[in-house]
């Protein structure tokens, strides 16, 4: 483990961890010379004891960061520092495209395609550069929040050959997406990358990978013998023009897979148009010689057919060559099913001392934890996960949990809590609607709005945020919180026009403000003055709506005023 602040062949300066994998540990820092953020991947122990593989290493990382594309992570440079084997990356601020999937299951298909796309797009331009990847999963593909795409471990991939079925630490994640040739132990071409990508292409748009089983070797032969999976069956709705995409990259017979990546990615930007809706499934044009239920004909099929010698030398040569293969390849699989259950016996023959999760790691940092658990002769793996109620950067438990019993060199996940997708929410009542609902939506939080409706006695401006559902100093998730925010929605409402102070052109006068129409009947009455306004059709205090009218009763002729005008004539 590299502590914070240490430097990296004087120049790198450690921030923080930010993923430990079966090939290398990976840290971010800081270039102090040209003043940026990097990624740094220093090398795992064992491999770096390898002189083989250093200098394999070392040769095509250097190979590796000649390559120039957006959907490609680039490497700065590789060196050694102090006997730790090291790569500067480009540092990129996004999630493996293995975790969306296990967040979110499978993605639509214009999402997949979009990723395909990218994905196509940056390993043609390796390919190009007669570099090779060898190891195309999701774990090694970064998606950033823009859903851009940035494949990553070129260096490394490439650095590993076939063996790497003996890498338990590594196996597992990669013989998910291990072309057939590879697993029989040939060498990889441009076409094994192609297989890996239609096999990504299948979890994309399912969610799972097509061949699981209970160790590497079974996985690994599932790739060599079984037809791949139908995505059309499984999800009704994927035109079969993109099934074939995924059937013609995942072909065990190479020469049935598409040519280059190229050719690929043309095919990948017309597989959603309409004319290619009504899209035959595809036909291999050559034979799948791994598959299961080829068609071989043997001894026991002959045997009563009215054929002599000469009609058994003529039997059909490719189908000879059918049974020749899937004997050498039977073999194969044989040695490495050996193979892999004496590397397994090996392992568990030797005694291995038990230990015990250490207590106490919850509440502790991250540094202090690790070395807690390695202490006890335990690894300690980190994941960082969103804890409100535990402060940033502290353990929020272990798994296994504290005095489980395991074999030394077993692996303890700790969890430490992480603000870095949130947000901190603010105290939002008495700001303007529309520029808190951008900001949060810019900051990937879903916002639910809901007016209420106020007057002018409210004393509170159109639009204003009135109350919030999250308070103020609590955290929000990127992608996944909501909060509600309730607005002020001003309306206008009727007053009461008997009160006295209205006259009749001041109600025309709200009318006319109000687009409402108003209609004025004259009544008699003694008791008032002529002009007094004595009824009004709509309730005080009721909502104006526009459009709408209203009755106002007006006084006239009242008794009071002929009394006066005959007291005026007396006089």
């Amino acid at each position: 483990m590299i502590n914070k602040g240490e430097l990296i062949d004087n120049r790198y300066k450690i921030i923080k961890s930010i993923g430990e994998g079966g090939m290398a540990n990976v840290y971010l820092a800081w270039d102090t010379i040209l003043e940026r953020e990097v990624a740094v991947k220093i090398l795992r122990g064992d491999l770096a004891d390898d002189e083989k593989f250093v200098r394999r290493f070392q040769r095509e990382a250097n190979s590796a960061s000649s390559l120039r594309h957006p959907n490609i992570v680039e490497v700065y440079d590789v060196g050694e520092d102090n006997g730790r084997y090291f790569i500067i990356m480009e540092y990129v601020n996004g999630k493996t495209l293995k975790s969306l999937i296990k967040r979110r299951g499978p993605l639509n298909l214009t999402e997949a395609i979009d990723i395909m796309l990218q994905l196509a797009s940056g390993i043609a331009c390796a390919h190009d550069s007669y570099i090779i990847h060898r190891d195309i999963k999701p774990q090694n593909v970064m998606i950033l929040e823009d859903g851009r795409v940035k494949i990553t471990d070129f260096g490394i991939a490439m650095a590993l050959n076939s063996n790497e079925l003996t890498q338990t630490n590594s196996v597992m994640g990669s013989v998910h997406y291990l072309p057939p040739e590879q697993a029989s132990g040939s060498g990889s071409t441009i076409k094994s990358d192609i297989y890996s990508l239609g096999i990504l292409m299948f979890e994309l748009l399912t969610g799972k990978v097509p061949f699981k089983g209970d160790n590497a070797v079974e996985i690994a032969i599932k790739h060599m013998k079984e037809p791949i999976p139908s995505v059309c069956k499984i999800n009704p709705d994927i035109p079969q023009s993109v099934e074939n995409i995924i059937l013609k990259a995942c072909a065990k017979n190479p020469k049935n897979r598409y040519d280059s990546v190229s050719e690929m990615y043309e095919d990948l930007k017309t597989c959603l148009n309409p004319e290619r809706s009504n899209e035959e499934r595809m036909v291999y044009s050559n034979p799948e010689q791994n598959l299961e239920n080829t068609k071989t004909i043997t001894k026991l099929e002959l045997k009563g057919n009215k054929k002599d010698k000469s009609d058994e030398e003529d039997l059909d040569k490719s189908d000879k060559r059918i049974n020749m293969a899937l004997k050498i390849i039977g073999t194969v699989c044989v040695i490495i099913l050996l193979l892999g259950l004496g590397f397994i016996w090996v392992f568990s023959s030797k005694k291995t001392k038990a230990v015990y999760v250490p207590d106490e790691l919850v509440g502790l940092t991250e540094k202090d934890a690790c070395k807690k658990i390695k202490a006890v002769g335990l690894s300690c793996d980190v994941q960082y996960v969103f804890d409100e109620e535990v402060e940033e950067g502290l353990v929020v438990s272990s798994s296994p949990k504290s005095n489980t019993k395991l074999k030394e060199g077993n692996s303890v996940i700790i969890k430490v809590s992480s603000y870095e997708d949130t947000v901190l929410v603010e105290n939002y009542e008495g700001k303007n609607l529309e520029t808190i609902k951008a900001y949060l939506e810019e900051q990937n939080i879903r916002v639910v709005t809901t007016p209420k409706k106020v007057t002018k006695d409210d004393n509170i401006d159109e639009n204003t945020i009135i109350s919030q559902s999250v308070e103020e100093g609590a955290r929000l998730q990127k992608n996944n919180d909501v909060i509600e925010l309730v607005y002020a929605v001003l309306i206008s409402v009727y007053p009461d026009f008997t009160d006295g102070t209205y006259t009749k052109d001041l109600v025309q006068q709200f009318c006319d403000d109000n687009k409402i129409t108003c209609i004025f009947r004259s009544e008699e009455d003694n008791n008032f003055i002529e002009g007094t306004i004595i009824l009004q059709s709509r309730a005080v205090g009721d909502e104006v709506r526009e459009g709408t009218s209203i009755t106002i009763t007006v006084v006239t002729n009242s008794k009071q005023d002929i009394e006066e005008e005959e007291n005026e004539d007396n006089e």
